[in-house]
């Protein structure tokens, strides 16, 4: 009896161990698109040199194709290939797609001719921009709020484009909250 038990528990423990090795081949041959940060390194996209955004953004899902390569010794799965740190495989990045409307320019013609509702206008909203002519830029205080609002880059293109900055220019970025954000709780037990 007591022959059978130990029998048992070597085969037990020999496939307890069997299982771990195969599900630690499995962690190295996940899919690509389930690699966490730091497990693969992406190209950065090539930027257009007029838009200074990046070339083939996506209106719809504001996404643009890059090559990117798992790390040294990670190997994931994509589109039924195996992919290494020579082979990579291509990732959708968000990008900011663009129209033409410059920053630059809707900033300067909101400073020197919002009071004439000529910065709405290169906008893209031309019922605001006719009220603004008619009452001089609601007497002057609508000009200030719509360069505020311009140059805090709240105000964007009625076409829902982002403005033509800089790649590494003074574009602003809004950090919000979604069903997406994760909360991490701190240790100590606050909040």
């Amino acid at each position: 009896m007591y022959r059978y038990q130990v029998t048992l528990s070597i085969a037990l423990v020999l496939l307890y161990c069997v299982t771990e090795t195969s599900s630690e081949n499995r962690k190295g041959q996940s899919p690509c698109d389930q690699l966490l940060l730091g497990q693969y390194l992406c190209d950065d996209p090539e930027i257009d040199p007029e838009t200074q955004q990046a070339q083939g953004c996506n209106p719809d899902n504001r996404t643009v194709p890059v090559t990117c390569r798992p790390a040294v010794d990670i190997t994931c799965i994509h589109n039924g290939t195996p992919r290494n740190s020579t082979t990579g495989f291509k990732k959708h990045v968000p990008c900011n797609w663009t129209n033409g409307h410059k920053f630059e320019t809707a900033l300067l013609l909101s400073i020197f001719l919002g009071m004439f509702g000529i910065d709405r206008f290169y906008l893209g909203y031309p019922a605001i921009g006719l009220v603004k002519f008619a009452t001089l830029g609601f007497m002057f205080l609508g000009q200030l709020i719509d360069i505020l609002l311009i140059a805090t880059q709240v105000v964007k293109p009625s076409d829902g484009s982002e403005y033509v900055i800089d790649y590494y220019g003074a574009a602003t970025t809004r950090v919000m909250m979604d069903n997406e954000t994760r909360l991490r709780v701190q240790i100590d037990g606050g909040t």
